[in-house]
């Protein structure tokens, strides 16, 4: 019998899953799918290795990292290759512009595009935002721990943080009032806009303020640039599981739960769909989304307020994806990453308004044979549910609507690669259906839209003994950093906060 059962192998299920078992817990991790990783995932078409997960990583490539993924994995004497890079496209209303990561390659773009003026008028907003980079880089995110444990974990560290408690309750809002405060020019709000969606899924007045200094804080040093893991997302997640098993843990893939068990109000185990009942010593940490753990739990047998609290969380909407296998020959050079803006005055989060197309082949030659590229296009949450709903997977109703909305990608790819259709080797298409079925996730969001001005997300706790919770839907948020703190936060509510203590004091994460 385990100790822990973890509920899911997305990113946050392996980190739970990691933390839990490097503090010495045995621990279980249960996917229904054929391969662990959850979103972050990726798949094989013959000699094609398509990414289907995360576009952006940052933070994997160096030690010390401000990023928990990269934490966690340090915990577990793991790590990734990655290769680094500083450039990224955007075909914006204002035009095709090539932007480098970092302050510097963004001013020069500012001055050639809004002139000097709005150069210095992001430069100012950055020296603002300075103080709250840095009270977000100050906490060192695995030290997260319910309630007053985190003076237990940061000892004499967390003496600090007082002095920095304005910023930090600053920090604990929206983001958007932030912004409005110090720019005015239109450009500038726009492509806050764009970060706010692509980090959060939501406009800047619902994007946690936390989430964007921490990206400023990144993204806008002298040195920034972005990694790119080799193997793409698969390769992070074999990197958790091997850390998992090296101490002691376990995944068990195919293996679908119908049922979280409850005995005298406590989480005692799990019940399969195939009818199997496995145990667990102290609990069960659930990396399932909350209208799926609702549905795990079932009327009657958890406080009934509180499910249909998680039943009613709101949702981001889904997403199209496009996978595209060509030929590259006589192909001029571009950088992995595009992010396409059709038109600012329909809202960032209009549907097929916004697009994002990665490269990895670009940087990783291993994903495709030689002279050719993959790619991964996607409609970042802002694809209807409602369109969906009623259809089935291959009914000709479905490929007609599939094809049709799909056709964003083919507008957006011919202003990089006009000839593309004459190099295509291979073609497939992804809907919210796909989403769904694929990653069992409700109506195939990307998670709930539980936005920052009306507080922060919920807390992994739950009103059941013995279970938490972890992902996309609980405290920090959406995004690969916030999901792996809430896993570490999941495993350390089943560790005494002495142990976690010393976990940092190894990762030198405190003093």
């Amino acid at each position: 019998m385990p100790d822990l059962i973890v509920i899911g192998s997305g990113l946050g299920g392996l980190c739970a899953a990691a933390i839990a078992s490097r503090h010495g817990l045995e621990v279980q991790v249960l996917e229904a799918h054929s391969q662990p990783g959850g979103a972050a995932h990726g798949f094989r078409r013959g000699p094609f290795h398509f990414e289907s997960g995360p576009s952006l990583w940052s933070g994997l490539g160096r030690w010390p990292s401000a990023n928990p993924l990269a934490q966690v994995l340090r915990a577990v004497g793991e790590s990734v290759p990655v290769v680094r890079y500083s450039e990224w496209g955007l075909l914006l209303p204002e035009g095709n512009l090539r932007v480098g990561v970092g302050l510097d390659p963004f001013l020069e773009v500012l001055r050639s595009l809004r002139g000097p003026a709005v150069a210095a008028e992001w430069q100012d907003f950055l020296v603002a935002m300075a103080p709250l980079c840095r009270a977000a880089g100050s906490l060192p995110l695995l030290a997260l721990r319910p309630g007053a444990g985190l003076l237990t974990t940061l000892g004499t560290q967390g003496l600090g943080l007082i002095g920095q408690a304005g910023q930090l309750a600053a920090l604990g809002g929206a983001f958007g009032p932030i912004a409005r405060r110090h720019l005015r020019d239109p450009f500038l709000l726009h492509w806050v806009e764009m970060l706010c969606f692509l980090i959060s899924g939501l406009e800047p007045d619902q994007t946690s303020a936390a989430a964007m200094a921490t990206l400023f804080g990144e993204w806008f040093e002298p040195d920034a640039g972005l990694d790119y893991p080799l193997g793409g997302s698969p390769a992070v997640v074999d990197a958790l599981v091997r850390g998992i098993r090296r101490h002691g843990g376990e995944l068990r893939t195919g293996a679908a739960v119908a049922e979280i068990e409850l005995s005298g109000g406590r989480a005692t185990g799990v019940r399969l769909v195939s009818g199997e009942r496995l145990n667990a010593r102290h609990g069960v940490i659930s990396n399932a989304s909350p209208w799926d753990t609702a549905a795990l739990l079932g009327k009657g047998s958890a406080p009934e307020r509180w499910r249909q609290k998680l039943l009613a969380a709101p949702a981001c909407p889904s997403f199209l994806h496009w996978h595209l296998a060509f030929k590259d020959e006589g192909m001029a050079e571009l950088p992995i990453h595009h992010v396409w803006v059709g038109d600012w005055q329909r809202g960032i989060r209009a549907e097929r308004n916004m697009v994002v197309l990665s490269m990895p082949s670009r940087l990783d030659p291993s994903l495709a044979p030689p002279g050719h590229q993959v790619l991964h296009g996607y409609t970042p949450a802002n694809e209807p549910w409602e369109l969906w709903k009623d259809l089935e997977r291959g009914t000709p109703a479905y490929e007609e609507l599939r094809r049709e909305r799909c056709g964003v990608f083919h507008g957006v790819f011919d202003q990089l690669v006009p000839d593309w259709r004459e190099r295509v080797v291979l073609e497939l298409q992804g809907t919210p259906l796909s989403h769904r079925d694929f990653l069992r996730v409700h109506q195939g969001s990307y998670g709930p839209a539980w936005p920052a001005n009306r507080g922060a997300f919920p807390g992994g706790g739950t009103p059941i003994k013995g279970l938490a919770l972890c992902g996309a839907g609980v405290f920090p948020g959406i995004g690969v950093p916030p999901v792996a703190v809430s896993g570490a936060m999941a495993a350390h509510r089943f560790v005494p906060a002495a142990a976690q203590r010393r976990l940092l004091e190894e990762l030198e994460l405190v003093s």
